[in-house]
């Protein structure tokens, strides 16, 4: 079985050593892979803050699942890796903020770090586009930071 495979990249210089990209379009699924609240500089956005990181986490997840041909409002499932349990609310609150009346399956879980220490959260996502061909307007045209292949 042939399934078409989009990579959306997001230009950091650790996607080809580690072996990883941004998102990866298979099919109708979209699958982003571990997003931090890194700023276009490289450096943390909201130092301190749990809920600035988690809307920043989900800004970038919004702009991977946009390359890929898909949106926030398909997502169907999130996971969210936290430093420190207790700001559950604060990452949950602004969870809610962004995904409101969509409210996909999500699981929070307590991890003992992330790669840099100044990060509270990280954050996966998975949308599913429908079946109607609409769905899939411009779903596949190339862009200049990321690659089809067949799987």
């Amino acid at each position: 079985m042939n399934i078409q495979r989009k990579r959306v990249s997001s230009g950091s210089p650790f996607e080809k050593p580690i072996g990883f990209s941004r998102a990866i379009r298979a099919g109708n699924t979209v699958y982003v892979s571990g997003t931090a609240p890194v700023g276009d500089d490289g450096k943390t956005v909201g130092a301190g803050d749990a809920a600035a990181q988690t809307h920043r986490c989900l800004e970038i997840i919004a702009a991977a699942l946009k390359e890929a041909g898909a949106s926030l409002e398909q997502v169907v499932r999130t996971r969210m890796f936290v430093t420190d349990i207790s700001n559950w609310e604060q990452i949950g609150k602004a969870h809610g903020e962004v995904f409101g009346d969509i409210r996909p399956a999500a699981t929070m879980v307590e991890v003992t770090g992330l790669i840099d220490p100044d990060w509270l959260v990280e954050i996966e996502a998975e949308a599913v586009i429908g079946d109607d061909p609409r769905d899939w307007q411009n779903a596949w045209a190339p862009s200049e930071n990321e690659g089809v292949d067949k799987a």
